[in-house]
Formats: structure tokens, C-alpha cells, sequence
């Protein structure tokens, strides 16, 4: 009988692929809004693989279209830059105190229909990263696939800022009475 030692890890090596409960953990998007379900790869600051599993019951379907049920662009562009928020977010510690906002969208194209019964396949890279006090900006240009197929691609940028930023507090803190 030969005796085998099992592989060493590394507890403090970071997590390649994210389930959806740790995806909840980073993400502020809930049902209907959250896009995405599993994240399989996430290189820090760099990659990022998630996937969407999409359903005949994503209430967007109801009307888009009756008889004919196609996912909305806009719906895998903001999939893609969920994606991308979370791969942003990974790298911030109080993140929920931190909101992710789009800035622009740019180049986005719709290659094929994405329909019920799909796996959306998100591939995310950073393109620039600037971090500055009291905010991280994040350019990245995100493709999503179905059966090995490209149906989407646009490059988003996003910025992530203090959530008290924008409720009606003046740069000091106080609100206005």
C-alpha cells in the first residue's frame, strides 16, 4: 500500500469562481435586477467569467416579445457590466458603503438573439483602472457567448463612488437644512 499525501493549498490564495451566494455578498443587485448566477474565473484587476442562465421566467419576456421571447440588449449589456462590478467590487473592503455607476457604454453591438433556455457566457476584461481618493474608475470591455457563439460585445466604464454621494448631501456632509 503506498501512502499519498494530498496537494497542498493555499487558504490564502483568492477565489477563482464566485456561487450566487457569494455573488449576493458582493453584488446590491436583487430579482429582477441581478444578472448574474456563477462566476467561473475572476483574475483580479484583470478577467473576470460569469454566467447568466436565462429562463422563460425572467419577467422581461412577457413583453419582450409576446409569441417571439428575446433577452433585451440592454439587459446583456448590463449583465456584462455586472459582471464587471464584481470583479471591481472584489477589490474594495467597505463596499457596502460604495455604489457602482455606469459612465458611458461604447461600442456596444447585438450579434444574435439570446432566448429562453440560453447560457450566457461573460467574458469581462479590464481595459484601465484608476483609483483616486473616494473612487475607483474602471473601463472594460465585456462579450457574452452562447454555444461557443458571440451574440453580444460593448466596452462599459463605470465609476464606484460613496453611496452617500448624489442623496442630497453637499460635499461637507450636511444636507442642505
Amino acid at each position: 500500500m503506498t501512502e499519498s499525501t494530498p496537494p497542498v493549498t493555499d487558504a490564502a490564495a483568492p477565489k477563482t469562481g464566485l456561487d450566487i451566494h457569494d455573488i449576493l455578498k458582493i453584488l446590491p443587485h436583487r430579482y429582477p435586477f441581478l444578472l448574474i448566477d456563477r462566476v467561473l474565473e475572476l483574475k483580479r484587476k484583470e478577467r473576470i467569467v460569469a454566467i447568466k442562465n436565462v429562463t422563460i421566467n425572467e419577467p422581461f419576456f412577457n413583453g419582450h416579445f409576446p409569441g417571439l421571447p428575446i433577452m433585451p440588449g440592454v439587459l446583456i449589456v448590463e449583465a456584462i457590466a455586472q459582471a464587471g462590478g464584481a470583479l471591481l467590487l472584489t477589490e474594495v473592503e467597505d463596499r457596502t458603503d460604495k455604489v457602482m455607476v455606469f459612465t458611458g457604454i461604447e461600442r456596444a453591438k447585438f450579434r444574435r438573439p439570446v432566448s429562453p433556455g440560453d447560457q450566457l457566457r461573460i467574458e469581462v476584461e479590464v481595459q484601465g483602472w484608476r483609483a483616486v481618493p473616494r473612487m475607483i474608475a474602471v473601463k472594460m470591455h465585456g462579450m457574452a457567448y452562447v454555444d461557443g457563439k458571440l451574440v453580444a460585445e460593448a466596452t462599459v466604464s463605470c465609476q464606484l463612488i460613496d453611496s452617500s454621494r448624489g442623496r442630497g448631501e453637499g460635499a461637507d456632509g450636511a444636507n442642505g437644512e
